[in-house]
């Protein structure tokens, strides 16, 4: 087995390997003046299982260059196997065409990645399940739903109530409030435009209790606060958790999460967090998920049991 890392996210990398008791494989990334990728692995896999740790952090497109290049550069050393690990799947929220002359992103960087030569993939938590049956080839689905509710079960929440940001997370945060063992509540949404969410009302009685936001990622939070406001009126108690698997933070949302005063934003180490000052905010490592992982496709194992 050997494990290779993208550019995207070194720390995760690291971790994960450190899980496993081995070190990162060589190889050398670099950019031309004109902007181009080069990628060349620096020892011998011919014959060998490959596995590619890249998430998809902001820079999104550079970042899926980079996994296409290098998964090249390993079909062409002549690796038996090549899995992608991929943490956070870039372009899965655009899993269908929600108007008319619209692409369907997710399908076609599926494509790409089936097209660059991979034989399996390892991602978690992708916005809709759907986007497995993009591929035509093994799709290792992991969740840090279990991760998220041993840590918020350990807080020993007064009155914890699960809230679904819209009606699309309900049955995923149906499987939390399970796991918390409390009741469920659903905030409805519209979408204007991309980008922008307006809370229109909640489907459930969230006074007196304290609300657990449940999502698969944050983006630029207009979700996640929206929700805050709307809770609070309708008198929940005033410490609010937040808790999304992919923390992305972009444009103005670490402003707006300080400004909705979460008791504590909680979210996987999936993405790059550095340099995000977020008051209240925890992070779950998923490493110790991903290695177990990769260890079990390497052995032939189940990895179903991964998912309790």
């Amino acid at each position: 087995m050997k494990i290779f890392a993208g550019t995207s996210h070194p720390e995760l990398a690291n971790t994960i390997v450190k899980y496993l008791g081995v070190d990162l494989s060589k190889i050398n990334i670099s950019r031309f003046s004109g902007g181009e990728i080069y990628a060349r692995i620096l020892e011998n896999i011919r014959g060998m299982s490959a596995y590619v740790i890249q998430t998809c952090t902001q820079n999104v497109n550079e970042d899926l260059m980079e996994l296409f290049i290098i998964i090249d550069a390993l079909k062409r050393a002549s690796a038996k196997s090549i899995t992608a690990v991929i943490p956070h799947f870039g372009y899965a929220r655009q899993d269908k065409k929600s108007a008319s002359r619209e692409p369907i992103s997710a399908r076609l960087v599926a494509d790409l990645l089936t097209t660059a030569g991979i034989n399996r993939i390892i991602t978690m938590d992708l916005h809709s399940d759907q986007i497995q049956g993009y591929f035509n080839v093994p799709v290792d689905h992991l969740t840090a739903m279990p991760l998220l509710a041993n840590y918020l079960k350990d807080k020993k929440i007064k009155s914890p109530i699960v809230v679904a940001p819209d009606t699309g997370r309900a049955k995923t945060a149906k499987k939390m409030s399970d796991r918390l063992n409390a009741p469920l509540a659903i905030l409805h949404k519209t979408r204007p435009e991309h980008q922008k969410a307006e809370i229109m009302h909640i489907v459930g009685d969230v006074k007196g209790k304290s609300p657990i936001l449940v999502d698969d990622m944050v983006d630029t939070a207009g979700t996640a606060t929206g929700g805050v406001e709307i809770l609070r009126k309708q008198g929940c108690i005033d410490e609010i958790y937040f808790a999304a698997t992919h923390g992305i933070f972009s444009g103005g949302a670490i402003e707006k999460m300080n400004g909705a005063k979460f008791a504590e934003v909680v979210v996987t180490d999936t993405l790059p967090m550095a340099g995000k000052n977020i008051k209240g905010l925890k992070i779950v490592s998923a490493a110790p998920l991903f290695a177990e992982a990769i260890k079990r496709s390497y052995e032939n194992l189940s990895i179903s049991s991964l998912f309790d």
